[in-house]
């Protein structure tokens, strides 16, 4: 019987964005790097190598210091090493949504606690640089409507790693929350979903309150799971 881990490796190394960007719009996809892949793959026979269903949570897309990098969603490569316990030869900063979503990580018991209840990608599980900068999928009305097949065949495919699909977890409240509703209204993939503010979000416009939104992630995931 083929685990979680074995389902997920398989998809991200066939991942690939499968249509022509708008210029100066490039994709980003670290599965393609090798180096990268071991990474990936380390993370996902430690953390998954078993059949359990695990409660999603959606982000927008990958970015270029984050899971761009890593491979792994909302994980710089400083968490890399000081939280997953993964070797590395990666450089790069800290991240500010990987410091907020490892700061829940610690506080829901740590990571082996946590990747064994819960799974975490992005709507769009590549991530897109416009002139080098980071690039929402959204912010183009254009890569909107091409990432969405996309997006619903990305998703569709995750469902089957193994999801508690009675409730997934939206990183997100503004738009990422409504097309993530609308899809969702459209295809069924889960019964409801719960909507918290970005960890980015609350890192760079709510970062006094850091505490009060850590405990409301806390809470959301302790509901999520029943």
């Amino acid at each position: 019987m083929m685990t979680f881990a074995d389902k997920a490796l398989a998809f991200f190394k066939s991942l690939h964005f499968p249509a022509p960007l708008p210029k100066p719009i490039q994709v980003m996809n670290p599965y393609q790097d090798k180096a990268t892949f071991e990474i990936v793959e380390a993370f996902f026979r430690r953390f998954y190598a078993d059949t359990s269903p695990r409660v999603f949570l959606w982000g927008i897309n990958p970015g270029r210091f984050g899971g761009g990098v890593t491979g792994i969603p909302f994980t710089d490569p400083f968490a890399l090493s000081t939280f997953l316990g993964l070797t590395h030869s990666l450089s790069g900063k800290r991240e500010l949504s990987s410091e907020f979503v490892y700061t829940v990580i610690a506080n829901w018991g740590g990571a082996e606690k946590f990747y064994g209840t819960f799974y975490i990608n992005s709507l769009s599980p590549l991530g897109f640089t416009r002139l080098g900068k980071n690039y929402n999928f959204y912010d183009d009305p254009a890569l909107l409507t091409l990432t969405q097949p996309f997006i619903v065949q990305s998703i569709s495919a995750q469902l089957n790693f193994g999801a508690n699909r009675n409730t997934a977890i939206c990183l997100g409240t503004g738009k990422l929350y409504d097309i993530f509703s609308k899809l969702n209204d459209e295809h069924a993939f889960f019964e409801r979903i719960m909507p918290l503010e970005h960890p980015r979000f609350i890192m760079q416009y709510r970062r006094k309150q850091q505490r009060q939104f850590v405990e409301k992630y806390l809470a959301t995931l302790k509901e999520a799971i029943g």
